[in-house]
C-alpha cells in the first residue's frame, strides 16, 4: 500500500482551515487528519488522499495549495516532541513560500482568464564606448 502525507495550505480569504477539517471529517475517507498552523495534514492511501485534496480543493483554487509532505506525522526524526523542541526541518521554508502564495493565485487567476503577461524588454550592455564617455564628462564637472 502506497501511503502519503500531502499538506493543504490556506492563505485564503474565503477559506479557513477549520472549514477545510470538517470537510475532510465528513468524507468519511480512511485518512489521519490534522489541522496544523498553515493548513491541514491529510496522511493515507496515495489514491485515497489525491482524490479527497482535488475535490477539497475545488472549494477555493487559488486558496488552497497541496504539495507532498516527506515523512508522516510522527515520524520520530522529524517529530518535535523527539527532538526536544524547536522548529521542524522545512518549517522555515514552508514559512518562506507561504508569503508567496498570493502572487502565484494573482497568477493562477489571470493564466485561468486568458491573460497574457507583458514581456519584459530586456535591458542592454552598458557600451564601453558609452562608459568612457560618462567618466570623462564625469571628471570634467
Amino acid at each position: 500500500m502506497d501511503n502519503i502525507t500531502k499538506m493543504i495550505v490556506i492563505n485564503s480569504s474565503k477559506v479557513l482551515p477549520s472549514d477545510v477539517v470538517i470537510k475532510l471529517y465528513e468524507s468519511n475517507a480512511d485518512v489521519m487528519i490534522k489541522e496544523t498552523c498553515f493548513g491541514v495534514m491529510v496522511s493515507g492511501e496515495r489514491s485515497v488522499v489525491d482524490k479527497l485534496l482535488s475535490e477539497t480543493r475545488k472549494i477555493d483554487p487559488y486558496g488552497i495549495f497541496i504539495k507532498e509532505r516527506g515523512f508522516a506525522p510522527g515520524e520520530p526524526n522529524r517529530c518535535r516532541a523527539t527532538r526536544r523542541g524547536g522548529a521542524r526541518p522545512g518549517f522555515h521554508m514552508l514559512e518562506t513560500e507561504e508569503k508567496l502564495l498570493p502572487q502565484i493565485a494573482q497568477g493562477l487567476r489571470a493564466l485561468d482568464k486568458g491573460e497574457i503577461p507583458p514581456r519584459k524588454m530586456k535591458k542592454k550592455k552598458l557600451e564601453l564606448e558609452k562608459l568612457m564617455e560618462i567618466i570623462k564628462n564625469a571628471e570634467v564637472s
